[in-house]
């Protein structure tokens, strides 16, 4: 990777220079730390992180009360959160390539604005049939976020601060997923599930204006109209035949179906025997996510002298470490369990999303690796937390602890065999400059 010597406007982000070597204007300069664009790309992602994840799993806390209210059963009710999931691993494999045809920016802004309509649309539902349909339709809708997150991210952002700016996107979505919960489980337990999905919805449109306002636009994304059209398949095959992206994907299918396993079964645990709290107090649970945010940020910073693997390797034991912590009945070993396996979830997801994206850029494909990322991701999510259910039902908390532990374990596993040199290598960041080429 060569230095370029780059003078920068900070007021708009914009550099001027020469690529090394080349004599030729080195182009727009990437956003780096300290400069206004790099906070306004940063702010707009992490709402953005906010928005997805809370819609994605705002039912998760309700699931009680929807089997109540529907009169279906608890590993039925769960499809309102895989449907959505399923749903947005389909159309990641739609808008990634899209977004390489159209503007990235767009295709997150229009993803919030129509899943925060969407979102109203669900509290209206007037039977189950209905409400899972437009669960399903939410998912696809907010499969623009992730879909293109990462790669516009690692486009726009300095090469040396790629593990720290992910870190701080999975920062939000951690957040996301605790005001979601959150927010769902205290308007339900005070006015009913649908002013909570109101209320959810409320808070995406929200974010979504911020979004709009903030978002700079895309200056490394491909300039080609016809750019998304190039060779798909050729590029999808590089993804699905690469070894190492075939070790990612794995990973995020399996930590992320242990994860959402837990939580999944955590809130129906917390209400019956021996707890017996209100859906309320079952959500305050969620007061953990913000070590979510931090397991991820921390573990960019770490990949950055460590590797990627280890930060992996790491993070996985740490959260099967959790669920072992979580077969203990008192509440207070309990929630620090979940506390643990929050972390160490995030710490692993935060590295190997943004490790896939970078691989997949290397292969001129990193829109399609990073599609295939998430969609293993959700479909982890969506198979094992209707899995994880259906064992509580027959063999409660035991029987998913091991199911979680084990997808844990094979993600910590994977991790450590497909190890990865430290990001900053033989370079310190403060010496670093700007590239202008990568």
């Amino acid at each position: 990777m060569g230095l370029a010597s780059t003078s920068t406007d900070t007021s708009t982000g914009t550099g001027t220079g020469t690529g090394t070597g080349t004599g030729l204007p080195a182009g727009p300069a990437y956003h780096w730390p300290g400069e206004p664009g790099y906070r306004r790309l940063i702010l707009a992602l992490f709402a953005a992180g906010v928005a997805t994840f809370a819609a994605l799993y705002s039912t998760q806390p309700l699931l009680g009360l929807l089997s109540r209210d529907f009169a279906v059963p608890a590993s039925r009710v769960a499809w309102s959160v895989s449907a959505t999931t399923l749903l947005l691993g389909a159309g990641l494999l739609v808008a990634g390539p899209l977004s390489d045809r159209w503007d990235r920016t767009s295709m997150i802004k229009g993803s919030l604005v129509l899943a925060a309509l969407l979102g109203l649309a669900c509290a209206a539902a007037p039977s189950w049939p209905v409400l899972l349909v437009l669960r399903g339709a939410q998912g696809l809708a907010l499969a623009g976020v992730p879909a293109v997150a990462l790669v516009y991210l690692r486009e726009e952002v300095h090469a040396l601060v790629h593990p720290r700016a992910t870190g701080l996107y999975i920062a939000g979505t951690a957040i996301g997923g605790m005001t979601g919960r959150l927010v769902a489980g205290g308007v339900a337990g005070l006015a009913g599930w649908r002013w909570a999905l109101g209320a959810i919805a409320a808070l995406g449109g929200l974010c979504a204006v911020v979004v709009v306002a903030a978002l700079p636009a895309s200056r490394h994304g491909p300039r080609s109209a016809l750019a998304g059209l190039t060779r798909p398949g050729r590029a999808a095959g590089r993804v699905l035949r690469d070894h190492q992206l075939l070790r990612l994907y794995l990973i995020g299918g399996t930590s992320m179906g242990a994860f959402v396993a837990v939580y999944n079964v955590l809130g129906l645990r917390l209400t019956t025997a021996p707890y017996h709290l209100s859906v309320f107090a079952a959500s305050l649970v969620f007061c953990v996510y913000p070590l979510g945010s931090a397991g991820s940020a921390v573990a960019g910073r770490l990949a950055e002298r460590l590797g990627r693997g280890a930060v992996v390797l790491a993070g996985g034991l740490f959260a099967a470490a959790g669920v072992a912590v979580s077969l203990a009945s008192p509440l207070p070993v309990v929630i620090l369990g979940a506390a643990m396996i929050t972390a160490g979830f995030f710490a692993v997801h935060g590295i190997a999303s943004g490790w896939a994206a970078g691989a997949g850029q290397r292969r001129q494909a990193a829109s399609q690796a990073s599609a295939f990322y998430l969609l293993a991701y959700y479909l982890g999510s969506s198979v094992f937390g209707v899995l994880g259910t259906n064992l509580w039902e027959s063999g409660r908390w035991p029987a998913l602890a091991v199911l979680a532990g084990a997808l844990f374990l094979t993600a910590a596993a994977t991790g450590a065999c497909a190890g990865h040199p430290p990001v900053a290598a033989g370079l310190r960041l403060e010496d670093a400059g700007h590239l202008g080429d990568r």
